[in-house]
């Protein structure tokens, strides 16, 4: 076995170093556009062993549902699926989304079919934008009339 600039001989063969091959390998993998979801995957089956099943979660109250799914919503649509999955899992999200007109309903959001193309998030980020000027720059939040709590809870 000879080598020659990092590339190996073997039996008159030419051989790629390991990092050549790693090189090689995460190239394609970029290209293929995986290694961004390998990776995600990654980080969801290491956060799904961490997490321990005996540990009980907060009650998910009706805000933090139909936020969660303005940002289940949001990740699916830009194929966050991993990301997704990882919020559903840690959340307690039902695995079933809801459905697009509940979540408008709930949120008294009016639709026309070109807005129903993107998440509701955007339309909501959009007309907070938009009214911008109205409020002079500012948006004025208030607590909601339910007086649910909204601490959030320790993750570990």
């Amino acid at each position: 076995m000879t080598s020659s600039g990092g590339v190996e001989k073997c039996s008159g063969v030419v051989m790629a170093t390991v990092t050549e091959l790693k090189s090689a390998l995460r190239e394609t993998l970029e290209t293929r556009g995986v290694l961004g979801q390998l990776k995600a995957r990654v980080r969801a089956e290491v956060f799904s062993a961490l997490d321990d099943p005996n540990t009980p979660r907060p009650p998910l109250s009706h805000e933090n549902l139909l936020i969660n799914e303005l940002i289940r919503e949001y990740l699916e649509f830009n194929k966050y699926r991993y990301t997704a999955s990882v919020l559903t899992a840690e959340s307690g999200q039902p695995e079933v989304p809801l459905e697009r007109d509940f979540l408008a309903k709930e949120l008294n959001v009016a639709e026309d079919p070109s807005s129903k193309t993107v998440p509701l998030l955007y339309g909501l980020f959009s007309h907070f934008l938009s009214t911008k000027e109205e409020h002079k720059g500012k948006i004025f939040l208030r607590r909601s009339a339910g007086g649910t709590s909204h601490e959030p809870h320790d993750p570990v």
